[in-house]
C-alpha cells in the first residue's frame, strides 16, 4: 500500500513537471522567435566595409571653418564624422553636426548609409534616447530611417522591456507608411501588442497613433493576427472619432478622412464571417469594439486641432454635421455589433486569446523565414550604400588633386611672372 502510493506520488510528480518543462519551452521558443535573432542583429556585415579612419577634432574643426565661411558641408564628411564615432560623448557631438547638415544647404544629399550609421552608433553606445529624439524629430535632423533601421530599433527598445518607446517608433514607421517588409509588421505589431498588454492608461492622442499603427500594420496581414489588428485599430479610432470628430482623426495622419472607423470595424467583422477558415478575431479587440459601442466617452467641446484654422475653414460646419450624424448611428452599430458577435461564435472565429498570443504565434510561424529575406536584402543594400560611397570618395580624391595641380600652375605662373 505504501509502495503503490509512492509510486503514484512520483507519477503525479513526473506529469506535473512534463506539463511545466513543455509550458517553459514553449514559451522560450515563443520569446526567442518573437524578437529578432542574434544573426539578425549581428553587424558583421555592416563592419566589413573599408574603413576610412578620421580624427574627429579635425572633421570637426573642417565643418566649423566651412560652416563660418558659409560655404556647404559635403555629405561625405558628415557620413566620416559619424563613422568615426566611438563613445557616448561622440554621439551627441555627431547629432549637432546632423543638425547643422539639416539646415545647411545641402541637406538634400545626407546619405542613406549615414542615417543607418547614426542609428548603429546610438544602439552600440548606449544613447537610445539621442536615437529616439532625433527620430521624433527627423525633419530637423533629416534622419528618416528604412525598415531594416526601423526594426534594430524597436527590437532594442522590445528586449529592454520598454515597450512604450518601442511604440513611439511604430509610430514613426506608421507616419512614414513603411510597413512594407513582413518583418517590419511583425516585430512592430509584437510591440503594440505587448504595450496594450500592460493596460496603460491612453490620452486620446496615444489611442490615435496606437489605432492608426495597429490599423496600417494589420492591412498588410491577411491572418487573425492582422485581422485582429485592424479591427482593435478601427475600434481605437472610432472612439476618437465619436469624441473629437473625424478631423482629430486624420489630422497630420496617414488616415482616410472619410468618417466611420467604427463601420469599418464591423466591416471587418463581417469580412471575417465571409472569409476562409482558420482566421479569427481576437475576444479582446472584440471585447474593445463593443465597450466603444456601449460608451464612447463624452463628446469633446475642445476641436483635436484648435489652431489650425485654415483646415477648418469652410468645411468646419460641414464636418461636424457629419460626426453628428455618425454618432447618431451608435445604435444601429451596436445591434450590427451583436448580430455579427453571434455569428462568428457560431462559427467559431473568436479567439479566446489576446492579440498578443495571434502576434506572437505568427512571429513563430513566419519571422525566420522573413529575417533570411531580410538578410539577403540588407546584404545587397550596403554593398550598393559602399559602392556609393567609394564612388563618392574617388570624386574627392579627383577633385583634390584637380585643385592642387591648378593651385601649382597658379603659383609657375607667379613664379615666372
Amino acid at each position: 500500500m505504501y509502495y503503490s502510493k509512492m509510486a503514484a506520488s512520483m507519477l503525479q510528480r513526473c506529469v506535473l513537471f512534463g506539463r511545466a518543462s513543455a509550458k517553459c519551452k514553449t514559451l522560450a521558443f515563443t520569446v526567442r522567435r518573437c524578437l529578432l535573432s542574434a544573426s539578425y542583429l549581428d553587424a558583421k556585415i555592416w563592419e566589413q566595409r573599408k574603413e576610412d579612419p578620421h580624427n574627429l577634432a579635425q572633421l570637426a574643426s573642417l565643418m566649423d571653418r566651412t560652416y563660418e565661411r558659409k560655404l556647404p558641408v559635403s555629405s561625405l564628411t558628415v557620413s566620416r564624422f559619424i563613422d568615426n564615432v566611438s563613445s557616448k560623448e561622440e554621439v551627441g557631438q555627431a547629432e549637432y553636426y546632423l543638425y547643422k547638415f539639416r539646415h545647411s544647404p545641402n541637406c538634400w544629399y545626407l546619405r542613406d548609409w549615414t542615417v543607418h550609421s547614426w542609428f548603429r552608433k546610438c544602439l552600440k553606445h548606449g544613447t537610445r534616447d539621442r536615437a529616439l529624439h532625433t527620430l521624433k524629430n527627423k525633419v530637423q535632423y533629416g534622419v528618416f530611417p528604412d525598415d531594416l533601421t526601423f526594426n534594430l530599433l524597436i527590437d532594442s527598445f522590445v528586449k529592454d522591456e520598454d515597450y512604450k518607446g518601442a511604440c513611439a517608433v511604430v509610430e514613426e514607421v506608421m507616419l512614414q507608411e513603411a510597413f512594407d517588409l513582413p518583418s517590419t509588421q511583425i516585430v512592430s505589431l509584437y510591440a503594440l501588442a505587448k504595450y496594450l498588454a500592460t493596460k496603460p492608461e491612453l490620452s486620446w492622442q496615444e489611442e490615435r497613433s496606437l489605432g492608426a499603427a495597429l490599423l496600417i500594420a494589420g492591412l498588410k496581414q491577411e491572418n487573425s493576427a492582422g485581422r485582429s489588428a485592424q479591427l482593435l485599430g478601427c475600434a481605437l479610432l472610432g472612439k476618437v472619432e465619436m469624441s473629437r470628430g473625424i478631423h482629430a482623426v486624420y489630422h497630420q495622419m496617414p488616415l482616410i478622412w472619410t468618417p466611420g472607423y467604427l463601420r469599418r470595424a464591423l466591416d471587418v467583422m463581417e469580412s471575417v464571417c465571409s472569409g476562409p477558415e482558420g482566421v479569427q478575431l481576437s475576444k479582446e479587440a472584440l471585447d474593445c469594439l463593443e465597450g466603444v459601442l456601449r460608451d464612447p466617452g463624452p463628446v469633446s467641446e475642445v476641436d483635436a486641432a484648435k489652431g489650425d484654422e485654415d483646415a477648418q475653414g469652410a468645411q468646419g460646419t460641414a464636418t461636424d454635421e457629419e460626426d453628428q450624424l455618425e454618432r447618431e448611428k451608435l445604435p444601429e452599430y451596436a445591434t450590427r455589433f451583436q448580430d455579427l458577435s453571434s455569428k462568428l461564435q457560431s462559427l467559431g472565429r473568436v479567439d479566446p486569446g489576446g492579440l498578443l498570443a495571434l502576434v506572437s504565434a505568427l512571429a513563430q510561424a513566419e519571422l525566420a523565414a522573413a529575417e533570411a529575406a531580410d538578410g539577403e536584402l540588407y546584404a545587397r543594400k550596403v554593398e550598393e550604400w559602399e559602392q556609393e560611397r567609394q564612388s563618392l570618395i574617388q570624386r574627392e580624391r579627383e577633385l583634390r588633386e584637380r585643385a592642387q595641380q591648378e593651385y601649382q600652375a597658379r603659383q609657375a605662373a607667379k613664379a615666372s611672372a
